[in-house]
């Protein structure tokens, strides 16, 4: 039996600023039953630590160390000796990487969530770096993200864009990276068939933890229902209404 699991935020715990009914009690049960959490989110917005008091705002105890975000990958980049990275990232992500004297050269350009702060100034700024050999680094490539008012334009449509001028492909920090699947299991002290991936997103939640080797349930809460009007496979292990019945299925025989 799995010992770990990596869980989704948006669309498996929370959707739309309201959490799931029945994922308070489904986390809670999972703990005592032995389980050890990572919680992941492709969020590229807003810091761990204001995460983490929205899920506490919604009843789920959530330790600081149990959040996985691309913001945290893009820390450790820019640590790397040697990194100057040109960011189109918003406010509160700018302020926890280090910023690169202008002008370049730039070794990076990482892009995310840059609704607040995009102009044409800088996004040509940030061609203009990738054409002098800077990689492309996205915190995450999802094509758009449901928020209560509706749904919004997400990080991965700037990044085609970048990757259209400038002819380069992306290297994708957040979900569906391997290694970002790869490193939460990591920090859990487990390899990754110790681990269980639970999400509603086919594309990053079950498509990335299926190519890191993680056994893999989808919930029919977040995107689910958009994902099936497009007709896109669904190809984890398991499929369950929502977190609430996770507990249920890991208690089955022979899960």
């Amino acid at each position: 039996m799995s010992t770990g699991i990596l869980m989704d935020i948006d669309g498996t715990l929370q959707a739309r600023g309201t959490v799931i009914p029945g994922a308070v009690e489904a986390v809670s049960e999972l703990r005592a039953g032995g389980f050890r959490l990572r919680l992941l989110t492709n969020t590229d917005a807003k810091t761990p630590e204001t995460i983490r008091q929205t899920l506490l705002g919604y009843g789920l105890k959530v330790a600081a160390d149990e959040l996985f975000t691309p913001a945290v990958a893009a820390q450790h980049l820019c640590t790397r000796p040697g990194v100057r990275a040109y960011t189109l990232v918003a406010p509160a992500i700018a302020g926890m990487l280090p910023a690169a004297p202008a002008p370049g050269p730039y070794t990076h350009v990482i892009v995310g969530d840059c609704s607040a702060t995009l102009n044409y100034t800088l996004l040509d700024e940030a061609f203009r770096a990738l054409r002098a050999g800077a990689t492309l680094v996205a915190l995450q490539r999802g094509r758009y993200y449901r928020a209560a008012d509706g749904d919004h334009l997400d990080t991965g449509a700037i990044v085609a864009a970048l990757e259209y001028a400038a002819g380069v492909q992306a290297e994708v920090l957040g979900k569906p990276s391997t290694d970002f699947f790869t490193m939460a299991a990591g920090s859990l002290g487990l390899a990754p068939a110790d681990c269980l991936v639970v999400g509603d997103d086919a594309t990053t939640d079950i498509a990335g933890g299926r190519a890191a080797g993680l056994r893999t349930v989808q919930v029919r809460t977040g995107k689910y229902a958009d994902q099936q009007a497009e007709a896109l496979p669904t190809v984890a292990d398991h499929t369950i209404d929502s977190v609430a019945d996770l507990p249920a299925l890991l208690r089955a025989p022979a899960q």
